[in-house]
């Protein structure tokens, strides 16, 4: 009998055990402040939140492996499965109500449309509120944000969010209730503190400003702690990019330093925050790259955001670490530099990259996207262009460049013996 079946099987039991979520199995957590900021308690206990943005189960196992002690989903899926899961693995759950936006064509003037999403959204409170797993209730995310007209929205988004966290507290006296915001739109934290004053704590999900957020929340007297909700590599619209618009993308040696940082200097340092949720604990995901936001790769190995995260969490590294890359050369240029190459020419890449291990190497081709969606929804990766590679498998790559004018991408994936990997980019112009 295997690992994986046994593992199946004991979800499945706990699954069965849990499926009627007893009172009895309710863990009460509460926020208490002190002279400088706040603390959770969980059971009783201190509790910061060393967390993970899964999708699904997936990857819950590796949270639990290196450290983490929570996971944050949303309410698409089988929920119990993701609860009985993340309780399986000493997890808890922070768990995303489905409040829509106004940028999903939600109405906030209309008050019977508002009146039955709080219903259904009790109705999940009411269901799940005993599970053991359960942290806290997130109400919707970053439902302040209308990218058509950034500058103007609903103030009545508030006042359906505040009047969903006091039906909640109603309800489920054990759990809080936060909202979560984005970081680029700081002048509606005004509106949160005098509209939604029922929110126990503030979720913020924040990348390349993350260092912005202790600051943000005493000039706005917010006098409630945070926990951010989303953060990692500086995000696609926070880097340098070149002459076409191309967005620089961080290496995954470049991310871990980044994550590295954010973590020990803002989550754990300040006394306002309870923590927070590395993102995005997943593969394959397709947001202006396939390989911006991922912690791990196509075929689940590890970058070394992972192998940080356990650093973070636990004070002590993986005996392997991931290969570092130093840079990668295109036409003996950077990635800083605008490359512009000539069609159906010959050209070479070169990446530097260093490991305890031997290392492999892989590099695909492929046309920028051009299609993209809030927060990656409905992105798709291109078709890759690998059949203009004349070599492969070596640090040092040949290609010919693409006949059709427009914008590319070379990626080189660097593995070592173990499952690890890192990975980089340089985007071109073809003329």
């Amino acid at each position: 009998m295997n690992n994986s079946f046994l593992i199946l099987l004991s979800i499945i039991v706990v699954s069965c055990s849990l499926k009627d979520n007893s009172k009895s199995t309710a863990l009460k957590v509460e926020i208490i402040k002190s002279d400088t900021g706040f603390q959770l308690l969980r059971a009783g206990k201190p509790y910061f939140i060393k967390g993970a943005r899964t999708i699904a189960t997936e990857h819950m196992d590796k949270v639990a492996a290196v450290g983490g002690n929570s996971v944050r989903i949303g309410s698409q899926g089988n929920l119990q499965a993701k609860l009985d899961t993340a309780h399986h693995y000493g997890l808890s759950v922070l768990f995303g109500l489905p409040v829509k936006s106004e940028r999903g064509g939600f109405n906030y003037n209309d008050t019977a449309a508002v009146r039955e999403q709080k219903e259904k959204v009790l109705q999940l409170v009411e269901e799940y509120q005993y599970h053991p797993a359960v942290l806290m209730w997130a109400i919707g995310n970053e439902l302040d944000y209308v990218p058509d007209d950034p500058e103007n929205y609903n103030l009545k988004l508030w006042d359906a969010i505040n009047d969903i966290a006091k039906a909640i507290h109603a309800i489920d006296p054990n759990h809080p209730a936060i909202t979560v915001v984005g970081t680029g739109r700081k002048y509606k934290m005004e509106d949160i503190v005098s509209r939604a004053p029922d929110l126990d704590a503030l979720g913020i999900n924040s990348y390349g400003d993350i260092y912005q957020v202790p600051e943000w929340v005493r000039n706005y007297n917010l006098n409630k702690p945070y926990l951010i909700t989303e953060w990692g590599p500086t995000g696609h619209w926070q880097v340098n990019e070149n002459k076409w618009g191309l967005p620089l993308e961080e290496t995954t040696s470049e991310k871990a330093d980044k994550y590295l940082e954010r973590h020990e200097e803002i989550i754990k340092a300040d006394p306002y925050s309870l923590g927070g949720y590395s993102f995005l604990w997943t593969q394959g995901r397709q947001e202006r790259t396939h390989t911006w936001y991922n912690m791990f790769f196509d075929t689940g190995e590890e970058t070394e955001a992972v192998e940080v995260m356990q650093y973070a969490w636990t004070g002590e590294w993986p005996d392997n670490r991931a290969p570092k890359i130093d840079s990668v050369m295109l036409n003996q240029k950077s990635k800083n530099a605008d490359i512009l190459l000539e069609a159906d020419k010959s050209y070479q890449a070169q990446v530097y990259a260093t490991d305890q291990d031997h290392l492999s190497y892989e590099w695909e081709i492929y046309p920028e996207n051009t299609e993209f969606g809030y927060a990656g929804h409905g992105e798709n990766r291109p078709e890759s262009l690998n059949k203009l590679l004349k070599t492969n498998g070596e640090s040092v790559v040949a290609f010919i460049a693409p006949a059709e004018e427009g914008n590319y991408r070379i990626f080189v994936y660097v593995r070592d013996q173990g499952n690890n990997i890192a990975i980089a980019n340089i985007p071109f112009h073809v003329d």
